[in-house]
């Protein structure tokens, strides 16, 4: 298990956006940066700054992934025929805990990585407690039985503030979701705009 080494609210006002759409993100009182010089006036980034926040945003949004961790998946990405930026996006996508959130049975990220080690999920029948699991086109992901009344789950499926996204089919009844396929940037709800046309900027010259 990554151990987290950040708070979520932490790589907000790092990043200076709400990079969820939470309502509790102290991004929506104080748009500076944290600690004492966070007020100062805004420097233009360079080149090499606008990609490396790209990618620090990208990493900080899946639950602060480390380097190691996602420069595997980009590595991965780049091996793929089509387009690499979209390549990454979609192999984001199928981890399991991103799945487990897109799905809205946890509230955040982070609760959906701690809730798949513990072993609160299945996937087609079997449970999988590794959260970085890369779920394939027509698997059917679901809330383990004894796990359904757990207060985390009840609270985020009647969470108003994120839709399901339409590469998955859930049931919240049955707290189900078929994985229907791998999306492109475009299909995917970020809360902010993400740029993986940067992050393989920063990459390639790396």
């Amino acid at each position: 298990m990554t151990k987290r080494t950040s708070a979520k609210y932490k790589i907000d006002r790092r990043m200076g956006e709400n990079i969820w759409g939470r309502a509790k993100s102290p991004v929506n009182k104080r748009e500076y940066g944290p600690g004492q010089h966070g007020q100062r006036r805004k420097n233009k980034l360079s080149d090499f700054g606008t990609q490396l926040r790209a990618k620090q945003k990208l990493k900080g949004y899946y639950g602060d992934l480390t380097e190691k961790q996602f420069r595997r998946i980009y590595a991965e990405a780049e091996r793929l025929r089509g387009d690499t930026g979209e390549m990454l996006i979609g192999l984001l996508e199928r981890r399991l805990d991103a799945v487990v959130y897109r799905a809205k049975f946890v509230p955040t990220i982070f609760a959906a990585r701690q809730f798949v080690n513990h072993g609160h999920v299945t996937v087609n029948g079997q449970r999988v407690n590794i959260a970085s699991y890369r779920v394939k086109e027509g698997d059917v992901i679901a809330v383990r039985d004894k796990s359904k009344q757990l207060a985390i789950v009840l609270e985020s499926v009647g969470l108003a503030e994120r839709d399901v996204p339409d590469y998955l089919d859930v049931d919240m009844g049955k707290l189900t979701a078929t994985f229907v396929r791998t999306p492109a940037l475009g299909d995917v709800p970020y809360a902010v705009q993400m740029e993986p046309n940067l992050v393989v900027e920063y990459y390639a010259k790396n």
